[in-house]
């Protein structure tokens, strides 16, 4: 009997990057055409939410990326979940000791879209320290659903990185460096609530100009990939160059603020329903409720 036993979910299995949707033009420009549709309103912590501030969406996005990236999750389900939850927010009002069970059920769907092993609910419930149901979280699941119109399959800057890498002239091994870099930069911007005016054609091409711009070094070969961005995206140069500019801000940003907090001790969570610990488990933003302002 063991040798009908399937071992294929051992090892993941990547899907290869096909060159036939790659280079087809048509692909591109239906991803351009599409993605104003999946953009969350920049203006709607003025215009519908009446408890959440800009502060207190970073907290729980920077919490998220904590959780996706301990987890491992592929690197489309972060931004797909920031997305779910810009674009919820942008049509209903909650109150803040809501935000964090809507973030666990935007990491939920994004990761069973995205992921060949989904992050579970009971996982999920952990990371919150218990303080969501699992009720709770699948009354809010249908929640989301219904306000996204079950659209799910939204048009992230993830979904043009390799389309904007794959017409740049570079070796391979360079190429994926930057890939690599400008993936770091998609998250970093997903964080930060001032890139949601941003559409997310603009957003990976601005993270490849950010990332080339830091390996190379070269001011004349940025302003040549700007040129060739502009030729592959019909973003404007001064635009391209205004994101760029500003992710490489936000990263400098971020980085002197980690500079700040490097001594601070890892966090250590007792959990005795679970029965272990966890050494440097991202801490669950659960205090945004007791904010005084």
């Amino acid at each position: 009997m063991n040798m009908l036993m399937c071992c294929e979910t051992e090892q993941l299995r990547r899907a290869y990057k096909d060159p036939v949707l790659l280079e087809d033009d048509r692909v591109l420009n239906n991803l351009l055409i599409t993605e104003d549709r999946y953009q969350p309103s920049p203006t709607y912590f003025k215009c519908v939410q009446t408890d959440i501030k800009p502060y207190m969406r970073k907290m729980v996005a920077e919490w998220m990326l904590e959780v996706c990236e301990e987890q491992k999750c592929e690197e489309e389900v972060f931004p797909l979940a920031m997305n779910y939850l810009d674009r919820f927010l942008s049509v209903m009002d909650i109150p803040r000791n809501r935000l964090q069970l809507l973030g666990c059920v935007c990491m939920f769907l994004a990761s069973k879209l995205k992921e060949t092993n989904p992050l579970t609910a009971e996982k999920l419930i952990v990371y919150t320290d218990n303080s969501v149901g699992i009720e709770e979280l699948m009354e809010m699941e249908l929640i989301v659903l219904n306000k996204l119109k079950w659209d799910l399959s939204a048009v992230t800057p993830h979904d043009f990185l390799e389309h904007v890498l794959s017409r740049l002239c570079m070796d391979k091994e360079k190429c994926e460096l930057i890939k690599k870099h400008a993936q770091t930069f998609v998250a970093l911007c997903s964080t930060d609530c001032k890139f949601m005016m941003y559409p997310p054609s603009m957003i990976a091409a601005g993270s490849v100009g950010a990332a080339a711009h830091g390996l190379l070094k070269t001011n004349d070969l940025n302003a040549q990939l700007l040129h060739r961005l502009h030729e592959i995206t019909s973003i404007d140069v001064d635009c391209l160059r205004s994101c760029q500019e500003q992710i490489e801000q936000t990263l400098a940003t971020n980085l002197s603020s980690m500079a700040q907090t490097s001594d601070a001790p890892m966090v250590k969570v007792d959990r005795d329903h679970h029965h272990h610990h966890l050494e440097g488990q991202p801490t669950t933003p659960t205090d945004v409720q007791d904010i005084v302002f």
